[in-house]
């Protein structure tokens, strides 16, 4: 295993930058939100730990781009912001991808994410990827397809005898079509690659700096070890992109998994008694719902 360290002066540029503007930009944020993003470069911290490489088949290895930090950010020309009248994300299940998602994409949509059972490649070259993006056209898709607990230990591969071009509203190609057990896991494992896409469309581009949601992954393996949450350095472009107080984010955030946690699961398991258990939906958001706790608890000293 090894790991990516960056030093105290690195990650601090990274994060608020040496451009006179956006210092005075990052001065003017509330104390405990700097106290909470300070924590990025801060040498004994334990909220935000260093990328960690297992494999050469992990994503920076295998694809690597150079850094973006905040002021690369910030100075994107071609870098989108929603505005009044286009501050929606919808999200549609499809069975195409990005062309037909920008054809259906409502007049007031800042993006639109489609969900898909397919599994996606973008090109002969790649083997997969969890989910894809366009930062321009405000669109994306992700699939549930590697999720399963059981995709990896069956086939579903066939051979097309005839090219046929159906009706785009007829979905029968998709009758028996592998769909796995909706699972705590699988919750989890969605929401990280469909928050890690909407990122993409707000701007933020890979993360090279510390764990975090927006660092690449190329196997299941990686996207587990990656984190739900933000580095500081991308938590601050998010908040520059759309606006919102940490304290307020972070509050909502673990108010919507304690009230879910109250709520019985879509996953059932019959017992020999005949009764059935329904596991609660947010078990595997209890260790992200822990370390937000702890996050408050910084911004709030």
């Amino acid at each position: 295993m090894e790991t990516v360290r960056h030093s105290e002066h690195t990650l601090k540029t990274a994060l608020i930058s040496e451009n006179p503007r956006l210092v005075s930009q990052y001065e003017k944020l509330d104390a405990g939100e700097r106290r909470l993003l300070n924590e990025a470069f801060k040498p004994d911290h334990d909220l935000f730990g260093p990328i960690t490489l297992h494999s050469q088949l992990d994503w920076i290895i295998s694809h690597p781009e150079a850094p973006q930090d905040f002021e690369q950010f910030f100075s994107d020309p071609y870098r989108k912001a929603p505005s009044p009248d286009k501050r929606s994300i919808y999200i549609q299940c499809i069975g195409h991808i990005l062309k037909f998602l920008k054809k259906k994409k409502p007049e007031d949509a800042f993006c639109i994410v489609g969900i898909t059972m397919i599994d996606l490649y973008p090109r002969d070259s790649w083997n997969f990827v969890f989910g894809q993006a366009s930062l321009t056209d405000g669109v994306g898709i992700f699939s549930f397809a590697r999720y399963g607990s059981d995709f990896y230990s069956s086939r579903y591969e066939g051979r097309v005898s005839k090219l046929q071009k159906g009706s785009s509203s007829d979905y029968a190609v998709f009758d028996n079509y592998y769909t796995p057990q909706v699972t705590s896991v699988l919750l989890l494992r969605s929401c990280k690659t469909l928050t890690h896409e909407i990122g993409h469309i707000f701007g933020l581009r890979h993360c090279q700096w510390l764990a975090c949601l927006m660092q690449g992954s190329n196997h299941l393996e990686e996207a587990d070890r990656r984190p739900l949450n933000l580095c500081p350095i991308c938590l601050r472009k998010l908040q520059c992109a759309i606006g919102f107080n940490i304290i307020e984010r972070y509050k909502a955030l673990v108010g919507g998994v304690e009230d879910e946690s109250d709520s019985p699961g879509v996953s059932t398991k019959r017992s020999r008694e005949g009764t059935v258990d329904l596991p609660k939906p947010v078990d595997a958001f209890k260790e992200w719902n822990e370390w937000i706790i702890k996050c408050l608890a910084v911004v709030q000293k």
